[in-house]
């Protein structure tokens, strides 16, 4: 059996460089790509992030692609953080060289967090196959920060935890109440998922019909 394998590239973003990893599924065909997104860049997140690596697993598994950018001004990505509208950009540019590469269906879009929120504004203007987003930053979050998620498609798989503390419950339900949106909690979760990072694996899995 063949195993998965892995890339460590540098690729043109919308105005510098972009780290990236990319996680090739095993047997060397794939069924399109997976574009995998960050927790916030200025509180430690990175493409190495836990939850983050269980969802290109998850993905690289069901067959696709996996790509794990790192936003600007982390790791050897270039540029300095843009609260999301450059790290929107940049994630638009890795989908051009995505499907110069390996095909042009449209993208699956995941993501965590900060991250998660990055993926709604790029789903404006990729028109993914499909989203998977984890502890969306939606509303006033820990720190003071704010943010404006957009409406996403009706199939999205979007996972939250009960007790998460930095992004709370309520804020994600105020986000999808008006889009009919259904929200999967996992009971005991906090915003990290710790010890419950195979249930983020499971439910997507379940879910992945197409």
């Amino acid at each position: 059996m063949t195993r998965a394998s892995k890339e460590q590239l540098l690729l043109d973003g919308a105005t510098g460089k972009i780290e990236c990893v990319i996680d090739l599924p095993a047997g060397g065909e794939h069924r399109g790509v997976a574009l995998i997104a960050h927790p916030h860049p200025l509180f430690g997140g990175s493409l190495d992030n836990k939850v983050v690596q269980t969802l290109a697993k998850t993905f690289a598994e069901l067959g696709y692609v996996a790509l794990r950018p790192n936003f600007r001004g982390v790791g050897a990505s270039t540029g300095e953080h843009d609260e999301g509208r450059g790290e929107a950009d940049d994630l638009l540019a890795i989908l051009d060289y995505a499907r110069t590469r390996f095909g042009a269906e449209p993208p699956v879009l995941a993501g965590f967090s900060f991250g998660a929120y990055v993926q709604t504004l790029v789903a404006r203007r990729a028109a993914p196959r499909r989203m998977a987003l984890v502890g969306v930053a939606a509303g006033f979050v820990s720190g003071g920060r704010s943010y404006t998620a957009e409406p996403v498609p009706a199939d999205s798989i979007i996972i939250h935890g009960e007790l998460d503390v930095t992004v709370p419950l309520a804020n994600v339900l105020a986000w999808a109440r008006p889009q009919d949106l259904p929200i999967i909690v996992v009971p005991g979760a906090d915003h990290f998922f710790h010890r419950r990072l195979h249930l983020i694996k499971s439910i997507i899995k379940g879910a992945w019909q197409r």
